[in-house]
C-alpha cells in the first residue's frame, strides 16, 4: 500500500502542496465544502490521476459519474507519476453544488508539484544500490530474502591509528570508505521545492550508538567527509545542491549483535514544510531503509586453511619447526607470534577464535580475543588488527574462568536436523550442565554467541575436565563421504579394549613413552590392573556419553558420523579428570602452564604442575593434513599401537596424519597442538543471510 497523506483544502484560498512519487494524497472534501452543499464534482489536469471512493467502491475518474454526494467517507484519492517541471504546474478543482442548483457554491483549487524523494540502499543485496519495488522498510532472510546488510567497521586501515575504525568519527582513508555501505538519497523535481522545504536525516534513538554515517556533499576527496549522524547526532539536514540529484552517504556499523540489539537499524529521511513563518515545521513524507548488522561467523575444522599461527617460547623450537612442516605440506602460511609479543604464553588457541564478517560488497576476517588476557592479550590488537582485519573482544566483569579461554569454543561443519538446515554450522561451548554450581563461560561471551543467531550455539558438558574446553574430547575432521566430515570423540573405552587386544597378543609388557628420558613408563599390564584408574575412566566415559547423544540430537549425527580415539584420563570427580598416559610424573615447575590444576599454582607464569595430559583429538587440521600429538603409546612390532590404530581410523577418509612432540613443549603443561596452534580459514560460500535461523 502507498503511503498516504491527508490534505486540507479551502474555497477561501488556493491549496499548494507537494506529491512525492510513489504516494498517494487523501483530499478532504467534506471538511472544506460549504454548509449548504450537498454533492461535488472533482477534475484535475492531465498528470494527476484521480479517485473517488464511494461506499467503499473506488473509481477511477474521469467517470459516467460527474457529481458525487457529500456522504461520510466519501473520500478523493490522487496519485502523481511523472515529475513536475515547474512548481504547481499540475492542479486539482472541486466544485461544490446545492442539492438542485446548477451553478457551484464553491470551489477548491490545489496546487501539485510532483518531487522524488527516495532513500536507497543494496536491498536486494547485489552489491550495489539501486531502485526497487522491494519493501525498504522491513529485513528478511532466506534465498528470496530483502534487506540492506552493514559491516561493523571493526578492522583498522590507518596503520598510525591505534584502535579499530569503529572507535572514532573520522575517515582516514578511501579503504575505510569501502568498508562501508551506500546509503543513497535521491531527490529529483524543481529544485525551488526543495529550497524551500527541508529535507532530515535521521536514525532511531535506540540505535544511534550502533552506527555512524558519513557524507562528502560534492566532493571526492576523503579529507572533506564528515561525521553527520550516529552516536550523539541523531539527524542531518541534507541541502542538495541546484544540478545535485543524488546524495551518497556512507555508513559503517559500530556494534555487533548482541543483548539489547538485534542487529537492525532504521535509517528515514523526512521532506519538512512550514506551511507560514513562525510556524513548526510539519513532515509531509518520510522515506525509511532498513540494514542489518552483518553478524560475526566462525569457521570449523573442515574450512581451508589460510594461515597457521604459532608462538615462538622457550625450548619449543622443535614443536614450531613440526607445525611449519605440516602447513608446508597444506601450502599453508605460517605465522609465528615471537617471545617478546607472546611474553611466554603459547597457548594462542585459547586467547583468540578467527572468523569474518560479510556483506555483498565486502568480506573481511575478524578476530574475536577472549576476556583470558595473559601474555597474549596485547598480540591481537598489536599483530593481527590492522587494513582488512577486524577485531571484537568481551570481557568478563565477573573475573574469566578457564571455560572463556577460546579452547572452549569450536564450531561444527554445516549440518542439517530434522530438515533444519545450519549451513554454517553449529556453535560448540562448554559449559558446567549438568553439573550445577560449576564454572560458567562469561555472560557477556556467551550472549555475544548466542545474539549472532547463525550459527545457533550448543552447549556441552566440559567441567567435568580439570581445563575445561570442548576441544579436550573432540575435533572434527573432513571427509569423502556422508555429512562431509568425521566428529572425532576421545573414548576410554575403546583404549581399553585396544590395550586388553594387545594384552591377550602377549605384548602386555609393552611401556608407554619409550624414549622419553625421566618419565615413568607404565607398562601395558600395570594401566590395566589399575582399578582405581579403571573406575575413574569409567565415569570419564559416561561423561563423554552425555555429550555424544547432545552432539548427535544438535548434530543431526548417526553413529558412522563419529570416530572414537583411544584415550584414559586421570583425576579425581572434585578436582576434574585430565587426559591420562603416564599415570604420575616427578613434581616440576613448568612455564606458561594453561590452567592452574587443583594441587598446583601460579606463580606469575610459572605452575607447578602434579600431573600430565596427553590428548590425540587436539589436532590441527589443514585440509587433508593432520598434525597430531605423538602418544609415546606402547609399541608393538616396533610401532606404537595409539599411532596405528589412529591411522587406521583416519587415513581411509585421505587424511595424512603426523605426530607431533609436544610433550615437554605443550603436553606436561595441560595442552596439546591444537592448543598451541590457530588457524584463519577460508569463509563459508554459503551467504549467511540466505539462510532462515
Amino acid at each position: 500500500m502507498a503511503q498516504q497523506r491527508r490534505v486540507q483544502l479551502s474555497v477561501q484560498r488556493p491549496t499548494s502542496t507537494v506529491c512525492v512519487l510513489g504516494t498517494e494524497l487523501s483530499l478532504d472534501v467534506c471538511g472544506s465544502a460549504p454548509k449548504d452543499a450537498v454533492a461535488f464534482h472533482v477534475q484535475g489536469t492531465p498528470g494527476v490521476k484521480l479517485y473517488v471512493v464511494h461506499e467503499t467502491q473506488s473509481v477511477k475518474l474521469p467517470s459516467s459519474v460527474c457529481r458525487w454526494p457529500l456522504a461520510a467517507g466519501t473520500e478523493v484519492l490522487l496519485a502523481m507519476d511523472a515529475l513536475s517541471k515547474d512548481v504547481g504546474d499540475e492542479k486539482v478543482r472541486i466544485s461544490y453544488f446545492r442539492e438542485a442548483g446548477g451553478v457551484p457554491v464553491g470551489r477548491a483549487m490545489l496546487y501539485l508539484t510532483c518531487v522524488e524523494v527516495s532513500l536507497d540502499a543494496d536491498t536486494s543485496r547485489t552489491g550495489a544500490v539501486s531502485r526497487t519495488l522491494l519493501d525498504k522498510a522491513t529485513w528478511t532472510w532466506g534465498p528470496d530474502g530483502h534487506g540492506a546488510i552493514l559491516l561493523v567497521n571493526c578492522d583498522r586501515d590507518d596503520p598510525e591509528a591505534k584502535m579499530p575504525d569503529n572507535h572514532d568519527t573520522a575517515v582516514r582513508s578511501y579503504a575505510d570508505l569501502k568498508d562501508m555501505s551506500q546509503m543513497v538519497l535521491r531527490t529529483r523535481g524543481p529544485r525551488t521545492i526543495f529550497a524551500g522545504h527541508r529535507l532530515l536525516l535521521h536514525v532511531d534513538f535506540g540505535n544511534a550508538d550502533k552506527v555512524g554515517v558519513f557524507y562528502g556533499g560534492n566532493s571526492v576527496a576523503v579529507e572533506e567527509y564528515k561525521h553527520v549522524l550516529g552516536g550523539s547526532k541523531l539527524a542531518y539536514t541534507v541541502k542538495p545542491g541546484r544540478h545535485q540529484e543524488e546524495s551518497v552517504f556512507y555508513v559503517e556499523g559500530l556494534a555487533f549483535p548482541d543483548v539489547g540489539f538485534s542487529g537492525l537499524v532504521a535509517f528515514h529521511v523526512t521532506l519538512l514544510e512550514s506551511p507560514e513563518k513562525g510556524l513548526l515545521e510539519t513532515p509531509i513524507f518520510t522515506d525509511t531503509v532498513v540494514f542489518r548488522v552483518a553478524p560475526w561467523i566462525m569457521t570449523p575444522n573442515t574450512a581451508a586453511p589460510l594461515e597457521v599461527f604459532v608462538c615462538s617460547v622457550d625450548n619449543n623450537e622443535d614443536f614450531v619447526a613440526a607445525v611449519g612442516a605440516v602447513a608446508e605440506k597444506a601450502k599453508c602460511p605460517l605465522t609465528v607470534c615471537p617471545l617478546v609479543e607472546n611474553r611466554q604464553d603459547r597457548w594462542i588457541q585459547d586467547e583468540v577464535e578467527f572468523g569474518y564478517v560479510q556483506a555483498p560488497h565486502k568480506t573481511f576476517p575478524v578476530v574475536f580475543d577472549s576476556p583470558r588476557d595473559r601474555g597474549l592479550k596485547n598480540f591481537p590488537v598489536k599483530s593481527i588488527l590492522g587494513p582488512d582485519f577486524g577485531y571484537v573482544a568481551r570481557q568478563a566483569p565477573e573475573g574469566a574462568s578457564s571455560l572463556d579461554s577460546f579452547g572452549n569454543l569450536e564450531v561444527s561443519p554445516p549440518v542439517t536436523v530434522q530438515g533444519k538446515e545450519y549451513p554454517l554450522g553449529r556453535i560448540l561451548i562448554g559449559s558446567s550442565f549438568p553439573r550445577f554450581g560449576g564454572r560458567r563461560m562469561a555472560k557477556a561471551v556467551k550472549d555475544f554467541l548466542f545474539a549472532q543467531q547463525v550459527q545457533a550455539p550448543v552447549e556441552l558438558f566440559s567441567d567435568w575436565l580439570q581445563v575445561g574446553h570442548v576441544d579436550e574430547f573432540l575435533s572434527f575432521v573432513p571427509a569423502p563421504d556422508r555429512k562431509g566430515f568425521r566428529l572425532l570423540l576421545a573414548s576410554p573405552s575403546v583404549c581399553y579394549q585396544l590395550l586388553k587386544e594387545k594384552q591377550e597378543e602377549g605384548f602386555g609388557e609393552a611401556v608407554m613413552f619409550e624414549g622419553l628420558e625421566q618419565v615413568p613408563k607404565p607398562t601395558i599390564n600395570e594401566i590395566l590392573a589399575n582399578e582405581g584408574l579403571r573406575k575413574f575412566n569409567n565415569y570419564v566415559q559416561s561423561c563423554i556419553s552425555w555429550n555424544r547423544d547432545i552432539l548427535k540430537r544438535a548434530l543431526g549425527l548417526a553413529e558412522p558420523d563419529i570416530l572414537d580415539i583411544p584415550q584414559l584420563f586421570r583425576g579425581n570427580v572434585a578436582n576434574g579428570a585430565e587426559a591420562f598416559f603416564p599415570d604420575m610424573v616427578t613434581p616440576a615447575v613448568l612455564p606458561s602452564c594453561r590452567n592452574p590444576p587443583p594441587g598446583g599454582e601460579f606463580w606469575g607464569e610459572i605452575c607447578i604442575f602434579t600431573s600430565i595430559p596427553v590428548l590425540q583429538v587436539n589436532m590441527l587440521v589443514l585440509g587433508r593434513h593432520l598434525g597430531i600429538p605423538k602418544p609415546f603409546g606402547p609399541l608393538v612390532g616396533g610401532q606404537c599401537c595409539l599411532e596405528e590404530r589412529v591411522r587406521a581410523l583416519l587415513e581411509p577418509l585421505g587424511l595424512t596424519c603426523t605426530f607431533i612432540d609436544d610433550y615437554f613443549s605443550y603436553h606436561v603443561l595441560s595442552g596439546e597442538v591444537h592448543c598451541g596452534t590457530n588457524v584463519r580459514r577460508k569463509p563459508f560460500a554459503f551467504k549467511w543471510w540466505h539462510m532462515v535461523p
